[in-house]
């Protein structure tokens, strides 16, 4: 197969923060072993930040950090470890481990009111790394966006099993489930424009860095 023709069978997609900041290596056992630990570092950090938990009386979801180090998990190691990462989260508070919200853990959790997003964290980490990889996360307009695709996604699928599981009409799930977390999301996504183009200006601005995948 000539060189053209092999170009043609994959697509060039920048450099995230996590290959920037822990290069990766040639292939092999390090390899494994590097993204092992993005993978699982993601997990940890997205279960420390779903201890920092509110509750409040106008609706059954929490207030977390949790979304936040979804989103920003999925930007920095990108669709493929980022999906992977939050996978592993699901599956560690699926099999008993407390890594959900106040500490909870258990199949329970997973097929109660807060199941649907706990699933949304795998697609929307997968699709904001996926932006991430086509430089989403380099500019401040883009970086926000990013962030608001992602939270979208996480109530497109959280939703609907809230309003399933609490019996509840829709207009009511939809306000209970997500309206009334929008000031924080706004918050959120207003600091992941700041912050993500500052973070690449940290590392050295290597972003004309590209692999092919």
């Amino acid at each position: 197969m000539s060189t053209e023709a092999r170009g043609l069978t994959h697509r060039t997609v920048s450099m995230t923060l996590a290959d920037v900041v822990v290069p990766r290596p040639g292939g092999g056992a390090v390899a494994i072993a590097r993204n092992l630990a993005l993978v699982v570092g993601g997990a940890a950090l997205v279960a420390a930040a779903a201890q920092l938990s509110v509750h409040m009386p106008w609706t059954p979801v929490p207030y977390t950090g949790q979304t936040a180090a979804v989103l920003l998990v999925g930007t920095a190691l990108g669709a493929p470890l980022g999906a992977a990462s939050m996978a592993l989260y699901v599956l560690a508070g699926f099999v008993g481990l407390p890594v959900y919200a106040d500490g909870a853990g258990g199949a329970g959790k997973l097929l109660g009111l807060t199941g649907g997003y706990l699933l949304g964290f795998v697609v929307a980490a997968a699709l904001v790394g996926w932006l991430a990889q086509r430089r989403w996360d380099r500019s401040p307009l883009r970086a926000a966006a990013l962030m608001a695709i992602g939270n979208i996604v996480i109530y497109l699928i959280g939703i609907p099993v809230l309003a399933v599981v609490a019996h509840l009409p829709a207009a009511v799930a939809i306000e209970k489930g997500a309206l009334v977390f929008l000031p924080w999301d706004l918050l959120k996504v207003a600091l992941a424009g700041l912050l993500l183009p500052v973070a690449w200006r940290l590392v050295g601005n290597r972003a004309d860095g590209t692999r092919r995948s």
